[in-house]
């Protein structure tokens, strides 16, 4: 997690709870070290977010502070609803938890009567959910995405051949039936799309391509047909 974001969360956190948070519980939340936290806190002190408490008490957010406020009509607040609940067909456990965080968060901070939409279990996306990946991991490859970080495949096509592809990703689509890889090919020199379902394996390796993405991703959409969006073989 980025520090920017680790900030945010920690205010969150201590924005919901009712008693002072300890750095080690906020520290096992965000999956970070306690020692993170610490420095964290003194970060967020020093740019006056009210954060009081110590070590081994615990902190706790003065009350008061308050985030910018959101600006939600009723069907903008259906919209994330919905949203969120489409999350649940992509096989991504990652996305699924984050989606749950982010309905508990702003039912926190809307008035209380669209707050009542995210509680109301009215909307629900149904179908067939996407089975989670077996031999890779969607939330790594979202990160490969933002860190413009290339990756290492063991690929097998429908015919059955394997293919050993190091590729710079750009974009992940997900299908009711799996994820779709969409990338730049070392090999194949061009655009090529990769069904998770067929990747043998997938890890990082220790190479960028950094301030390639948003051109690749150009080219991506100026060679999109009518079939370029379908399933790849």
């Amino acid at each position: 997690m980025r520090k920017a974001s680790r900030l945010f969360e920690i205010i969150q956190i201590l924005r919901l709870s009712k008693k002072p948070v300890t750095a080690a519980a906020i520290a096992a939340q965000l999956e970070v070290t306690v020692r993170s936290i610490y420095r964290d806190i003194a970060a967020l002190q020093a740019m006056r977010v009210p954060i009081e408490g110590g070590r081994g008490i615990g902190y706790i957010l003065r009350p008061g502070f308050t985030l910018p406020p959101l600006m939600l009509s009723i069907e903008e607040t259906e919209a994330i609803v919905l949203a969120l609940a489409l999350l649940e067909r992509t096989g991504d456990m990652e996305l699924k938890q984050a989606a749950k965080q982010v309905n508990r968060k702003i039912a926190a901070v809307v008035p209380p009567p669209l707050a009542g939409i995210f509680s109301a279990n009215a909307l629900h996306a149904w179908g067939t959910a996407a089975p989670v990946p077996e031999t890779v991991d969607l939330a790594m490859l979202r990160r490969a995405i933002r860190d413009e970080r290339k990756l290492a495949l063991d690929y097998r096509d429908e015919h059955g051949r394997a293919t050993e592809r190091t590729i710079r990703p750009i974009a992940l689509i997900y299908y009711s039936q799996t994820a779709n890889i969409v990338a730049w090919c070392e090999l194949r020199r061009a655009i090529r799309n990769f069904r998770t379902d067929r990747v043998e394996h997938c890890e990082p390796v220790d190479d960028f391509f950094r301030g390639e993405g948003e051109r690749l991703r150009r080219l991506w959409v100026e060679g999109w047909t009518a079939n370029a969006i379908e399933m790849p073989h």
